[in-house]
């Protein structure tokens, strides 16, 4: 149950990360997921753990700028081989 409460977490952090880089370009759940997940991760690294509330272990403020990084640099390449 506690997988499912991550996946949850990291889509809907992907999906705001998403919706802030890419205001009409919807990459789909799957993308957010994954985002969101990197994301967190990427941002908790830079930003710290220890600010903006947690939620499945994942600081909130820190993990959505996280994303918008990951959505921003991942966007960059697509749109070169497009």
């Amino acid at each position: 149950m506690y997988w499912l409460w991550i996946l949850i977490v990291g889509a809907t952090i992907g999906a705001i990360a998403g919706a802030l880089v890419n205001k009409n370009d919807s990459k789909g759940c799957l993308f957010n997921i994954i985002a969101g997940l990197v994301g967190s991760s990427v941002g908790q690294k830079l930003f710290g753990d220890d600010w903006g509330g947690q939620l499945a272990s994942m600081a909130l403020i820190p993990s959505i700028l996280g994303a918008v990084i990951v959505v921003a640099v991942v966007s960059v390449f697509m749109k070169k081989n497009h």
